[in-house]
């Protein structure tokens, strides 16, 4: 596999790594090298669904799925939680045109250059460190889901209870050491490379749990399909 050895996640410009992960919507595995050559892709890479903030941008990216498609540009997600687990999941709040793939060794992550962000008592380096003082006087404000902005831990809370997700071992286990992984969508063009990314890295935690700018998105798709 390529590796990414610069500093920070990848950019316009840089050709995407190839990575092969275990297909959670299909059998078998699933590749970007599947796609290099043939189509362009937006790669989605998430921490696990014990995320609720990452559910719901696995949902928003599901959306776009068909005008992306009538780009010819596909899509591929994927996911810090083990296949079953996220097969159990998906069996029950199904994702219409979902093609997730299953990485909980966050290999996808590292490659394209995301960090795993390690909480601390009070060291601040963003973006390998955040202090526990510095995220509770963060605010997450989701409007029509969140009765008040709310710090990320008790909204977290606040809409795992909303949607009735239940923690399971498999998720403790991908929280233990990959709850701080920072997240990241890329679009790569037939030959792989990168023209445009969004991922929680730049503002020095300003992006932590936002989401893109769709119209951007959309607008560089159409320009790839030009």
């Amino acid at each position: 596999m390529e590796q990414h050895d610069s500093q920070g996640p990848l950019k316009p410009g840089d050709r995407a790594p190839n990575v092969v992960l275990d297909a959670i919507t299909r059998g078998g595995k699933i590749a970007i090298d599947d796609f290099r050559g043939r189509k362009p892709v937006l790669v989605g890479l998430f921490r696990g669904l014990h995320c609720p903030f990452c559910r719901r941008q696995i949902a928003a990216m599901a959306e776009l799925e068909t005008p992306l498609r009538d780009q010819g540009i596909d899509s591929l997600t994927v996911v810090n939680t083990p296949i079953e687990r996220a097969r159990l999941y998906l069996r029950y709040h199904p994702i219409p045109n979902l093609l997730a793939a299953s990485d909980p060794e966050r290999v996808s992550h590292r490659a394209f250059g995301l960090p795993n962000l390690e909480f601390t008592e009070n060291d601040d380096q963003w973006p390998y460190k955040l202090s526990m003082g510095t995220i509770m006087k963060m605010h997450i404000d989701l409007p029509g889901e969140l009765p008040e902005p709310m710090d990320p831990m008790t909204a977290s809370d606040f809409l795992d209870k909303l949607d009735g997700y239940e923690v399971m071992d498999a998720d403790l286990q991908m929280m233990a050491d990959g709850q701080g992984q920072l997240a990241g969508e890329f679009l790569l063009d037939r030959d792989g490379i990168v023209r445009w990314c969004f991922t929680e890295v730049p503002g020095g935690g300003r992006q932590l749990f936002a989401s893109p700018n769709r119209q951007e998105l959309m607008s560089t798709a159409a320009q790839l399909a030009a």
